[in-house]
């Protein structure tokens, strides 16, 4: 890769692992489901106007069913889910949790669409969850009742994300993936304003914490978009999706030097145990077999933009 591709990698790893930290420090004072409301509006706004600059409004209007049900099933629930998480667990444990997401949606892709599972995916999938167990069994988080809830919801949250990418899979193939992410966007926030509106605090935030709520939305997620669609075309969808693995090192970097918090072992096990697992289970890491880094973005690839992007 270029340098400047380099560079626009860690970029995006970098903002789409600063999404935690941001719900981290926002999610109190807002309550989870008004603040993602507001992360889906500000990424709508921010993405409406890059679709339509392209030519690509039409697809939104003939796939909006299908993409009414990707926004509720990779944005406007497991957001949440993660935010919520996020009021007790801390920004880089929250990250490397989410870095299981690729594990559910091999999974689900194996139980629904009928995808081939080798062995050798199959080892990833028992290596990653056993990363898992070993991340959160270690933990001292969890120890009380409310940080369990925290992780189940955060574990949901990945759960969700591997269904929409079968979704994405099954009814969406051949949709412009910019279309797909805008329309997503737009359907959640559809589906969040009318709870926001019920769930709003009885005292708005003010001060600083909108500036978290302005880069969740802006930076981690329409930005985020745009730096990953430039990638696939410049690097090929195997070397862009591999921003999947530097998440949870820019969501525990953030953590520290931002919030104070701690880096414990466990994490660094477990946070290396599930990517390992991860790569294994989804074929980014195939011993012997050489991938084509600039091949034409297939269906699955394609829907790793889900699973990526936080």
């Amino acid at each position: 890769m270029r340098r400047s591709d380099v560079l626009e990698l860690l970029t995006l790893a970098a903002l789409w692992g600063g999404s935690f930290l941001f719900m981290r420090v926002a999610a109190p004072p807002f309550g989870p489901v008004a603040l993602i409301a507001l992360r889906v509006a500000i990424a709508s706004c921010f993405l409406v106007p890059t679709l339509a600059v392209r030519g690509g409004m039409g697809a939104l209007r003939t796939h909006w069913p299908h993409l009414l049900a990707v926004g509720v099933l990779n944005s406007a629930i497991p957001f949440c889910l993660f935010a919520y998480a996020e009021l007790t667990l801390t920004a880089g444990f929250t990250s490397v949790l989410n870095a299981a997401a690729p594990l559910f949606a091999a999974i689900v892709a194996f139980t629904w669409l009928g995808e081939r599972m080798s062995s050798l995916r199959v080892l990833g999938l028992a290596i990653g969850f056993i990363g898992v167990i070993v991340l959160v069994g270690g933990s001292s988080v969890i120890d009380a009742k409310q940080g369990g809830v925290a992780v189940a919801a955060a574990l949901s949250a990945t759960v969700l994300y591997g269904v929409a990418s079968s979704y994405t899979k099954r009814f969406l193939t051949g949709v412009p993936p910019l279309a797909v992410a805008t329309g997503s966007q737009v359907a959640a926030t559809i589906v969040l304003a009318p709870l926001a509106y019920w769930l709003w605090p009885a005292q708005t935030p003010t001060g600083s914490v909108w500036l978290h709520v302005i880069a969740l939305g802006i930076a981690c997620t329409g930005v985020a978009y745009i730096l990953f669609f430039r990638l696939v075309a410049h690097v090929g969808p195997t070397r862009a999706v591999s921003v999947t693995f530097l998440i949870p090192v820019f969501g525990v970097l953030w953590g520290i030097l931002f919030l104070g918090e701690q880096l414990t072992l466990n994490m660094v096990i477990g946070c290396a145990v599930i990517l390992l697992g991860t790569s294994l289970s989804t074929g980014v890491f195939a011993p012997g077999k050489k991938a084509d880094a600039n091949a034409t973005p297939a269906a699955s690839e394609k829907d790793s933009l889900l699973r990526s992007s936080r």
